[in-house]
């Protein structure tokens, strides 16, 4: 089985320097880097379609590791299969690995400066709007019809009033998905 083959390598590198140019230019977070996969990924070279980008959200939200490797994972894999989604998990987390070597050699010196204290709350503050510019845009592709706002509903509850895990209230909302599919197919429900 030959896995490295000529034609794909100008292709994963490309994919490579946009996933090293994400986690190099993305902050404050796991939502955060959505706005940026959406330009980049989407409307800059039609890699994946927004409904795929949701599903790889919600997927890499639910399982266990860190929620963008996740979603590179995926990304990558869907654009060309295993070794791609290996190249954009690495393209994405190097500058981190960098920035928390760095960081983690001066750590003494720099946890008590406020100026990067300082800084630390401009950001947080500054990544809001990204994310609800981002939970904007996929909106569209996620929510079409009563059914699936019901269910947004729902699982927004579920996740602010109950302990229940972000796994389980996925996979109650697919179970829902299904059920309601069902009943309609079967004329129990219009």
């Amino acid at each position: 089985m030959k896995i490295f083959h000529a034609e794909k390598w100008p292709k994963l590198l490309v994919l490579f320097l946009v996933m090293l140019k994400i986690g190099t230019f993305t902050f404050g977070g796991g939502w955060s880097i959505i706005t940026q996969l959406q330009a980049e990924l989407i409307e800059k070279r039609g890699w994946v379609r927004k409904e795929d980008l949701l599903d790889y959200t919600s997927v890499g939200r639910s399982v266990p590791g860190i929620m963008v490797i996740n979603i590179c994972v995926m990304i990558g894999y869907r654009i060309g299969g295993a070794l791609y989604g290996a190249v954009a998990a690495v393209g994405v987390a190097l500058p981190s690995i960098v920035v928390l070597s760095v960081v983690a050699v001066f750590y003494n010196k720099l946890i008590d400066n406020v100026y990067i204290a300082r800084a630390m709350v401009g950001v947080r503050a500054a990544v809001v709007p990204i994310i609800v510019g981002a939970v904007a845009e996929l909106k569209s592709a996620a929510l079409r019809n009563k059914r699936q706002y019901a269910i947004a509903v729902g699982a927004f509850f579920l996740c602010l009033f109950t302990p229940v895990s972000n796994l389980l209230v996925v996979v109650l909302g697919a179970g829902v998905g299904l059920l309601w599919k069902v009943l309609e197919e079967h004329n129990v429900i219009p």
